[in-house]
């Protein structure tokens, strides 16, 4: 049973996953790749409207996404691209990366390796991962601006789309404890943890929505 007090709490820290930035046209955009095929969906949308001359879609599989995406996420992202109207000239692949540091890492050498001059990413991710995109990339990849971006859901919408609302907000906790521990171990920059949201973390830390949290000794961006 979810509480009332449990839903304010996830709104919380939904809430605070968000950037807030206003897509505006950058050198590229990246999308991190998940379960989610929104993520791909949202790329062809702000390529469409002129935000990204380029899209590049990153990641390898994982166990949550091994049987859904067997040819892996970057692939399906680009399947999906194409099946939207994307030339596939205007499609990059980088189907390595298994954690959101080695989604900027890689895709910053495969930029490179094709001759693409970066300035500024548009970098596309589940809602309630901008926030960690965002610190990893600007710890990863300093020289560039980057910009947020994600499909304009609401939680209520998203929980929806997954159909399992006591696995989001674990979702949610697991994030938002990587951006209190990974800037200590170098993976990103540190952000600004406001008390209501470390107070909303720690109530439904102790409501049991700890099953994405890390393990003692883990350490993988």
């Amino acid at each position: 049973m979810i509480s009332t007090q449990n839903w304010a709490d996830a709104r919380r820290v939904w809430d605070y996953h968000q950037m807030g930035h206003s897509p505006r046209p950058c050198s590229v955009a990246i999308g991190l790749g998940s379960h989610d095929l929104g993520v791909a969906d949202r790329a062809v949308d702000l390529y469409k409207r002129g935000m990204a001359p380029l899209l590049l879609f990153t990641g390898a599989t994982s166990p949550t996404t091994r049987e859904r995406m067997p040819r892996g996420e970057a692939v399906h992202y680009r399947e999906r691209a194409v099946e939207l109207g994307v030339p596939s000239s205007d499609v990059l692949v980088e189907p390595r990366a298994r954690n959101t540091g080695e989604n900027i890492r890689f895709s910053r050498e495969l930029l490179e390796e094709v001759g693409v001059e970066v300035s500024s990413v548009l970098l596309i991710s589940k809602p309630y991962e901008e926030r960690r995109a965002y610190a990893t990339a600007r710890k990863l990849w300093p020289g560039v601006e980057v910009v947020s971006a994600s499909s304009p859901m609401t939680l209520d919408e998203y929980v929806d789309s997954i159909g399992d609302a006591r696995l989001v907000i674990d979702m949610l906790v697991g994030a938002l404890q990587r951006l209190m521990v990974y800037p200590e171990q170098g993976f990103m920059i540190s952000q600004p943890l406001p008390a209501d949201v470390i107070e909303a973390y720690e109530r439904l830390c102790q409501a049991g929505f700890t099953s994405r949290l890390l393990t003692s000794g883990a350490s993988s961006a």
